[in-house]
């Protein structure tokens, strides 16, 4: 049995140990939120359906470039019975495969523009609120109440109501009633990081409130903001749907909610009519849904230790 104190071609020479492992680099905290994501069907699935829309929105109309409004075939034409339009038409013989491109876009924009919105004023009135505290807080919150305590649908209505019911109008009207979760959110988030060490030190060396706000508090903020930004999407896309479902979205720019409401009509005769821009509702709430709670659980540091 050999000696391992010693080493045989050198004797009385200690023996060398093992070479150590290659020691592993940490990872950094976008690479272990990408692998934490990864590591969830669900949200894969979310990331996937969201892309094949945005991909379909965006370039469908350009390789499909039939008009939305023009008509083209008989009414009520069932799919699949007609080459020249797959998916069938509407009640006025539109085709519906190039409005469901088509409406794709706005309702995206829609949704996107009113997440927009919501997020910058949700930042601005919770930064402040939960930084200054105080007086500030107080006011900020009970505004934010009143908002709060108001019917989201019907505020929305009266909104697009007063002013030409256009795209940009109702996104402004989705993103004005639905920024005070936000608020309350940042709010939070900006009074448990203020009272950290790092924030203590950077107001120790003299660092502006701007400084503070802007480049220390709302980066380290920003992890459960882009989950609520997320949500905010499906939310906001669900409002066109219900404000295009009841006549009040532009109606002369074809989205998913406008189909809906301009086909209800005829839905116990012609199915597709309704059905198919209301399942691409539903798949692109549901994929927004789904993204939404995977990046939430790579975000959260308590959820990446399991």
């Amino acid at each position: 049995m050999t000696d391992l104190s010693t080493n045989p071609a050198m004797p009385g020479a200690p023996v060398p140990g093992p070479v150590p492992a290659a020691v592993t680099r940490p990872q950094s905290p976008s690479a272990e939120a990408w692998a934490m994501f990864r590591r969830s069907p669900a949200a894969l699935l979310g990331l996937v359906l969201v892309a094949v829309v945005v991909v379909a929105a965006l370039a469908g109309p350009l390789i499909y470039t039939v008009d939305p409004f023009e008509i083209v075939w008989g009414p009520l034409t069932a799919p699949g019975t007609e080459p020249t339009v797959p998916l069938g038409t509407d009640n006025l013989g539109r085709d519906i495969l190039a409005g469901l491109l088509s409406g794709g876009r706005a309702t995206l924009a829609v949704g996107v523009s009113a997440a927009i919105i919501t997020v910058v004023i949700g930042v601005l009135v919770g930064a402040a609120a939960g930084y200054y505290g105080g007086t500030t807080d107080e006011v900020l919150m009970r505004v934010t109440e009143f908002f709060q305590v108001l019917p989201p649908l019907l505020f929305a209505m009266v909104v697009v109501t007063l002013f030409t019911p256009t795209l940009t109008t109702v996104a402004l009207a989705i993103g004005v009633v639905s920024w005070p979760q936000t608020a309350r959110l940042v709010r939070a988030e900006f009074m448990r990081i203020r009272a950290l060490e790092y924030v203590r030190a950077m107001r120790s060396i003299g660092a502006s409130d701007r400084f503070i706000i802007w480049r220390t508090i709302l980066p380290n903020a920003l992890p459960p903001l882009i989950v609520s930004a997320t949500l905010t999407i499906g939310g906001a896309i669900l409002f066109e749907a219900g404000l295009s479902f009841l006549g009040l979205s532009d109606p002369n720019t074809m989205s998913w909610g406008l189909m809906i409401g301009t086909g209800r009509e005829y839905f116990l005769d012609a199915w597709w009519v309704v059905t198919l821009p209301g399942a691409l509702i539903f798949l692109t709430v549901l994929g927004v849904s789904l993204l939404g709670d995977g990046l939430n659980d790579a975000f959260n540091p308590r959820l990446r230790e399991r």
